[in-house]
């Protein structure tokens, strides 16, 4: 089937002399924005107005990733690479770069961060190279006068993983527990000083102890060697998979969760449980 004759000319107008898959990614997302012919909504699109969709669709390669799917990733990352099109997009038009320069400064990037690969440094084990690509990095930040051990760690990020990586770049200068059991001990403290709020019930102070007291669960989780948004993902999805469960018992028995009581509620919970331990 032919394309509309207004999407036809606006994609005329965009298109490359040359066209691979990129480049008619790139002519389309043009053809969208075109002032004439482009689409009513994205036209009216701005940085931080995709920005959420950006942040969306990163996840949804992750959950992909996560359940294995193939199919779901490919689809996934040509939803995320979209979004690198968009953001050159709007950028493009406001004259501060292309797509091509995005592509052009991160293919800088990696040569110059992996002199083992494509300089004549030593070869690296993965421990090297880390501590290489960090090395790295500061200087790129001083270079760019961002000063300080927690400098270019981002505010949009989710917040455990903000954590995560603010106690790992302080923790590099010296600035850590000695080990997970100190970390379990601060935890008992932060617990013991919101239970002392919550009996004067000051939401303001609540809520300050409450951001502590998982400040250091991600802190815990770093001196574990896990990541703590993975791990509270798993959580999530396990506790999802279990009320369901939860919910099925409870419907062979003929009730629904808002009919049950939390007696029977909690027994369907541990029914789920013993359901799951292998045999």
């Amino acid at each position: 089937m032919a394309a509309p004759r207004v999407y036809a000319s606006a994609m005329d107008k965009h298109a490359p002399d040359e066209e691979g898959p990129v480049e008619r990614l790139i002519a389309v997302m043009a053809a969208l924005r075109d002032p004439e012919h482009g689409c009513p909504w994205d036209k009216v699109q701005d940085f931080a107005t995709i920005a959420p969709y950006t942040i969306e669709e990163a996840y949804e390669v992750a959950d992909a990733i996560e359940r294995g799917d193939m199919a779901a990733l490919e689809d996934e990352l040509g939803d995320l690479l979209f979004q690198v099109v968009y953001h050159s997009r709007l950028a493009e038009e406001r004259g501060a770069f292309r797509f091509q320069d995005v592509a052009k400064r991160i293919v800088e990037k990696m040569i110059r961060r992996h002199p083992h690969v494509f300089g004549d440094a030593a070869a690296r084990d993965a421990a090297a190279q880390t501590d290489a690509w960090e090395a790295q990095k500061h200087e790129e930040r001083a270079a760019r006068a961002e000063n300080g051990t927690l400098a270019g760690i981002p505010q949009g990020l989710p917040a455990l993983t903000r954590a995560l990586k603010l106690t790992r770049r302080a923790a590099r200068v010296g600035f850590d527990w000695p080990d997970a059991e100190r970390v379990l001990d601060k935890l008992a403290e932060e617990v013991g000083e919101l239970r002392a709020e919550i009996a004067g019930g000051d939401r303001e102070r609540l809520a300050d102890e409450m951001g502590d007291i998982l400040f250091v669960v991600a802190n815990l989780a770093r001196k574990l060697e896990l990541d703590p948004e993975t791990c509270l993902r798993a959580g999530n999805d396990k506790f999802e998979r279990r009320f369901r469960g939860v919910e099925a018992v409870l419907a062979r028995r003929g009730l629904a969760p808002q009919d049950a009581t939390l007696e029977t509620m909690e027994d369907a919970w541990r029914v789920v449980k013993r359901q799951e331990k292998p045999a």
